[in-house]
This record gives C-alpha cells, sequence and structure tokens, in this order.
C-alpha cells in the first residue's frame, strides 16, 4: 500500500490553492464543500472563481505565487501549467510540513486527491495511487450505480440513535445489531422514505435485544479455499466481513486474509509438522470461551475445513457446548490444484477414480493402505506429503506400482507462486529435493498427470514459472 487513506478535517482551515483555471475551479470547488476558507493566488482566473470572489466565498491574490502566501496554510493544491512553480510550491510546503497536492504530477505530492463518492455524512474515497486517474473515475462510476442517494440519510438516522443503543445494550452486541439494522427491513424502511416506521421498528428492537441479550456468540467454520481470493464463496466473504476475532491458520494465503474484518482480532493459531505451536485441544478451547463472551468467531482453514482440516474435531467440541455454527466449505486444494496445474483428476482414457490421502498421520507416521492405492486406473492426491515423499515413492513402487507412473508436486497452487514439478514416481523425490522446495504444496500421481503440458492454462509472473 503506497498510500495511507485518511480524511482530513479542513472545516474554517485555510487551504490555498495555486492557479486559477479550470481545473484550480474544481479543486477549489471541493475544498469549499468541506467547509475551508479557500485562498486562491494566480495572475487571472476563470469566471466561475471571479463570481465566487464576488460572493466572498474565497480570498484572491492578483499575482504570481510567493513563498509568504504560505503561512497559516493548513493544505496547498498547487493547479498550474508551469512546471517551475509547481516545483517550488511542493519543496516550500514539504519543507515546512503543509500537506502539498500538485495536480497531474504525483511525484511532488506528499498527498494525492482520490475519487470520491459523496453520500454526507457517508463518504468513499477511490485512489489508483496516481498510476491511471481513468480507472479511479471509472470505478468511482460503477459504485456510484450500487450506492442509494438516500444512504447518507441512512447514516444520520443511525446516528441519532447511536448513544441510546450504547447505554441499553452491551458493548460485545453493538456490532451484530447495527449489523441486523443495516441489512434489514430497517434499513429499507428508511431508504424507501417510510422514516416514522423506521424509527418506530428500531425503537422496538433497542427494546427486545435489551430485554433478551444473547447467551453466547457464534463460530463461522469456514474453508478459505486454495489460496487466490477469487476463488471464496460469497457467504464464506460475508461472514470474514461480521467476525469479531479470527483464528486461522498457515495455509490462509495472505490474499484471503486481508479480506477479513479490518478490526476484528487475529490469532494465528497455524501448525507445521512437528510445530504445534497452539495444539488443537487448546484451538477448541479458545473457540469455546471467545463464543461464550459473546463473539462472533470466524475459524478460517485452508482448502476446506471437512478435508483433513480438523473441521469435523472442532465442531464436535461446539455441539458438545451447545455453541452455534455455521460450516461453509472451500474449494479444496486438491479441486484447485488440479484445476490451475491442468491435471485433471478423472479423465475417461486414464483414470475412473480419484483418492485423497494424507501424507502425515496424526502419530507422525505415513502407514498408509499401499495395495489400495497402487492400484491402476486412479488418481491419487497427497496431502501434507512433501516430508514423506521418499517413503511415499518407494512403498507404492514397492506395492506394484510402475516407477514410470507420471507424478507431480504443485507447490502454492492458484497464488503467484503457484509452481509445478513434473516427473515419475521414482524420478520425482529427487526433483523436488534439487528444486528446495518448502511447504503448500500437493502430489498428484497417475496417468493424468501426462495431460499438464497441453492443459496447463494458468501462468504466474515470470520468474515463478
Amino acid at each position: 500500500m503506497k498510500y495511507l487513506p485518511i480524511f482530513l478535517n479542513i472545516c474554517d482551515k485555510t487551504g490555498l490553492v495555486v492557479g486559477g483555471g479550470a481545473t484550480a475551479t474544481r479543486k477549489v470547488e471541493l475544498l469549499l464543500r468541506a467547509n475551508a476558507k479557500v485562498t486562491v493566488v494566480a495572475p487571472r482566473l476563470t469566471e466561475q472563481l471571479q463570481n465566487w470572489v464576488d460572493e466572498g466565498r474565497i480570498t484572491y491574490r492578483a499575482d504570481h505565487f510567493a513563498p509568504t502566501d504560505l503561512q497559516h496554510c493548513r493544505l496547498v493544491i498547487a493547479a498550474t501549467n508551469d512546471k517551475a512553480i509547481n516545483e517550488q510550491v511542493s519543496m516550500l510546503a514539504q519543507a515546512q510540513g503543509t500537506p502539498v497536492n500538485v495536480v497531474d504530477q504525483p511525484q511532488l505530492c506528499s498527498f494525492i486527491m482520490p475519487s470520491i463518492i459523496d453520500r454526507s455524512p457517508v463518504q468513499i474515497a477511490i485512489s489508483t495511487g496516481g498510476a491511471s486517474p481513468v480507472l479511479a473515475r471509472l470505478l468511482r462510476a460503477r459504485l456510484e450505480t450500487l450506492i442509494p442517494a438516500a444512504y447518507g440519510k441512512l447514516a444520520e438516522f443511525v446516528a441519532s440513535f447511536r448513544l441510546l443503543v450504547k447505554q441499553r445494550l452491551p458493548f460485545n452486541e453493538r456490532k451484530s445489531f447495527w449489523e441486523t439494522v443495516l441489512q434489514g427491513p430497517i434499513a429499507e424502511m428508511l431508504l424507501s422514505g417510510h422514516t416514522p416506521a423506521a424509527t418506530k421498528a428500531l425503537e422496538n428492537l433497542i427494546e427486545k435485544t435489551a430485554s433478551s441479550p444473547k447467551k453466547y456468540g457464534e463460530v463461522y467454520l469456514v474453508g478459505g479455499g486454495p489460496g487466490d481470493p477469487d476463488l471464496l464463496t460469497f457467504r464464506a466473504l460475508r461472514l470474514m466481513q461480521q467476525a469479531d476475532v479470527v483464528l486461522h491458520d498457515r495455509l490462509v494465503s495472505p490474499g484471503v486474509l486481508d479480506l477479513v474484518r479490518r478490526d476484528a482480532e487475529l490469532i494465528f493459531v497455524g501448525k507445521q509438522p512437528t510445530n504445534h505451536p497452539v495444539p488443537q485441544g487448546k484451538i477448541n478451547q479458545l473457540l469455546i470461551r471467545l463464543a461464550k463472551e459473546g463473539k462472533r468467531v470466524l475459524r478460517l482453514k485452508g482448502g476446506d475445513p471437512f478435508l483433513f482440516g480438523r473441521g469435523g474435531e472442532e465442531i464436535e467440541t461446539l455441539m458438545d457446548e451447545g455453541i452455534p455454527f455455521q460450516v461453509v466449505p472451500g474449494i479444496t486444494a486438491a479441486v484447485g490444484t488440479s484445476a490451475y496445474a491442468g491435471i485433471p483428476l478423472t479423465h475417461r482414457d486414464y483414470a475412473q477414480s480419484c483418492t485423497f490421502v494424507t501424507g502425515h498421520l496424526k502419530d507422525d507416521s505415513t502407514d498408509l493402505n499401499w495395495d489400495a492405492l497402487a492400484q491402476p486406473h486412479q488418481t491419487v492426491v497427497i496431502y501434507m506429503g512433501l516430508r514423506s515423499l521418499p517413503v511415499i515413492s518407494r512403498e507404492l513402487i514397492r506395492h506394484g506400482m510402475p516407477p514410470d507412473k507420471p507424478a507431480a508436486l504443485v507447490q502454492k497452487a492458484t497464488t503467484s507462486d503457484h509452481r509445478v514439478l513434473v516427473g515419475t514416481l521414482e524420478t520425482l523425490p529427487g526433483i523436488v529435493e534439487a528444486a528446495d522446495i518448502k511447504l503448500s504444496s500437493i502430489i498428484i500421481i497417475g496417468e493424468v498427470v501426462k495431460l499438464h503440458k497441453k492443459l496447463a492454462w494458468f501462468a504466474p509472473p515470470v520468474g515463478n514459472e
């Protein structure tokens, strides 16, 4: 993130605009909407700027910029077509610590002006960091169609009840209360112009909620998918935005984690082979404790929570304690890996069945049903098998699988670090060792691996192939 998005209060503060053309006029109009005291310095003015001077809405000095113009300014905008003046304004303003924007010259700016959607008091700012102002305007146009003009009225309506809700409801219930209000019929009443009915309904809801407080919060057991945030389900994203606290695994990608509610508490409970800093029993108890505190708890897992994700163990404990929960499936790693690597798990010419197996058992062994896995006309997908790959290769060959059976290891599938290594059952362990592959990988064994070269479509950034 190159810039920190902030909203600056410049009400009754002096804002200086250097320039008197059409661009300067637009900037002055924006400052006036923010109730700033605007001073314009320029040899000449547009007709609109002159009207504002005549009306007493802005102060005007008819001259070229001088360093003394910066005195007592809270914010400066340079909007001239003179490069030397723009550079001088930028240098002097930054030297004295005054925020400065030079139009269309981001290298001279200490802040940039975003595209704005104004539903006061609701405001949305959109920026590309100066990379493409046109793109920012297109995004703004799209969002304008999605946000009703009455949202400002809705925000003012909510503000009028905030103190009462704060007095009547405990802290841990307020967020969910307001989400119920803003996503339900009360908001629709207000947006459709039925303010008295919305007021009465909100008053009733406050009384009802205050008289019957929740006993527990809720746990959301959510599959975060194989890594690409675009592969999340709608329900997963919605619950990620509602959570008060998030318990997340090592396999949850940074892109997915970044979509969690910004003010949610994040607790890392990830595991690695032979290293479990937070044992499963402690995770189960933590879920219970947080839910009993009335919090909405997101248990965010990579892939799908019910496929080698210990989701069943966790909800068993929740059920025993009477804690309400939801389970949201995710695209499991095997399916995401298969799709992005161009290796179909079944194919009429090669495999009529597919077996998922973990290469890391509860007791740290790799004691699998080798006879079943070595059967022909199937695809074997191995989770958590990186450390056990030499053993897996040896045992499958020993139990009758041909040494030249095609095999692949896919690292961090669906992400920018996506990498596919292809070999045979016999050669793959050496290929993987030479490539210094770490964790987050899936192993696929079967004739379908032959299709990778033909069907691979996903191209990560150069340098990651």
